[in-house]
């Protein structure tokens, strides 16, 4: 049953490459046709107690693209024009405090609020180089110091890991990979930058200042947890909040649409439901994987791998389970297995950033890129394009300095 898990992967991976427009046109039914046949098989031929699993499955999918969906309808209504001129120099600190920005707001906020001012002030000379490194830093990387940052250490924090602890023993790792993404970036940047090209923005402009408030509501209430759907709800009346008191002037100069989650929404819950098997296949293989004394490389390299292609906030949560087995709880997980919980707190943060469907954010920003006209890789295009030759570089410096 994890088969069509990996179908509806490859399909994402591959239709649009080789057969777009039928893909444009019967995603929806695909993902439908997957997904009953997931759900069918836990309703109706496994035993009773498996329906706890696709309501667990439904309540996560919705909080995820509630999550998703607030943000996005509140980062339309702020429309940011950044004063000066672009150059590589002004990107790598606008994708450095963007990187920062991503521990406060989370990846995703910081994804929504961030990618068009980013989009606009490379206006005269986008290329997919400027959308990859924003997913690399502002979408992934960036997020890995806090418990916001990111929803796997969001579940590390709930679970009992002490909020500043990622930060006291994560941070000369996540110092190290910006610094490097950051350097590669301006280097290449810097390469294709022509200085007749150049555009000088006549104003600084912020509009829509009033939807910061709203995005603070979608910050707080992702640490509410009872009862059963108030953190959704509240989410839901800030989007619908910021969306009824902004003008239609700010959505037409975001180039504001539904489309782009309408189709995310889409992809994500085929990948939710058929995930189901692969998840249960995981939680129960964990430890097992493991073994009685994992080595922190074995921790790293499973959960990470499984994070770049399954959710990361499970992935995290069944390593993290099956080590806080082997270590007598959670507390003394994060003393005495530091490095092993450093370990899965790195990869499952870093590794999203290997695939489209890594992260949530990743694929929200491919729509809105393509949305405003820009020509992004494909699936594979990104992954051998760019993630291998830049990303799994850096994956084994951390490896050989951090884990090994």
């Amino acid at each position: 049953m994890i088969l069509p898990f990996a179908l509806w992967l490859s399909l994402i991976a591959l239709a649009p490459l080789y057969f777009s427009q039928w893909w444009a046109r019967h995603y929806g039914k695909l993902a439908l046709l997957f997904s009953a046949a997931t759900i069918g098989y836990y309703l109706f031929v496994l035993p009773a107690d498996a329906s706890q699993t696709v309501l667990r499955a439904a309540h996560d999918y919705f909080s995820f693209i509630v999550l998703i969906g607030s943000l996005y309808v509140v980062a339309g209504g702020i429309h940011i024009t950044v004063r000066g001129e672009e150059g590589p120099w002004r990107n790598v600190c606008f994708l450095a405090l963007g990187g920062l920005a991503a521990n406060v707001l989370g990846t995703t906020g910081a994804s929504m609020l961030l990618i068009r001012p980013w989009l606009r002030l490379n206006q005269s000379r986008l290329a997919a180089r400027h959308v990859v490194f924003f997913i690399f830093i502002v979408a992934n990387i960036g997020g890995g110091l806090t418990p916001i940052g990111d929803p796997p250490l969001l579940l590390g924090f709930l679970k009992g890991v002490p909020f500043w602890w990622v930060l006291r023993h994560c941070w000369p790792a996540w110092l190290l990979s910006m610094g490097l993404l950051l350097g590669v970036f301006y280097l290449m940047d810097r390469r294709h930058y022509v200085p007749a090209t150049r555009v000088a923005f006549a104003e600084s402009i912020f509009v829509g200042w009033w939807n910061v408030v709203f995005l603070a509501v979608i910050v707080a209430a992702v640490f509410v947890s009872r009862p059963w759907f108030l953190r959704e709800g509240l989410m839901l009346a800030a989007a619908a909040g910021s969306f009824l008191t902004t003008g239609e002037n700010v959505h037409e100069a975001n180039q504001f649409h539904f489309e782009p989650m309408l189709e995310v929404a889409v992809l994500f819950f085929g990948i939710f439901a058929t995930m189901m098997p692969a998840l249960d296949w995981l939680q129960v293989n964990a430890r097992s994987i493991l073994g009685p004394h994992p080595s922190p490389a074995l921790v790293y390299w499973s959960s990470g791998g499984l994070s770049s292609v399954l959710d990361s906030a499970p992935a995290y949560l069944a390593f993290a389970s099956a080590l806080s087995g082997l270590f007598g709880g959670m507390a003394s997980l994060s003393q005495n297995g530091a490095v092993h919980l450093a370990a899965l707190s790195i990869a499952t943060v870093f590794f999203g950033a290997a695939t489209y469907v890594g992260n949530g954010p990743n694929l929200m920003i491919k729509a809105v890129a393509e949305r405003q006209g820009i020509r992004l890789p494909t699936f594979p295009g990104y992954v051998f394009k760019w993630a291998v030759p830049i990303l799994l570089p850096l994956l084994l410096i951390l490896w050989l300095i951090f884990v090994r």
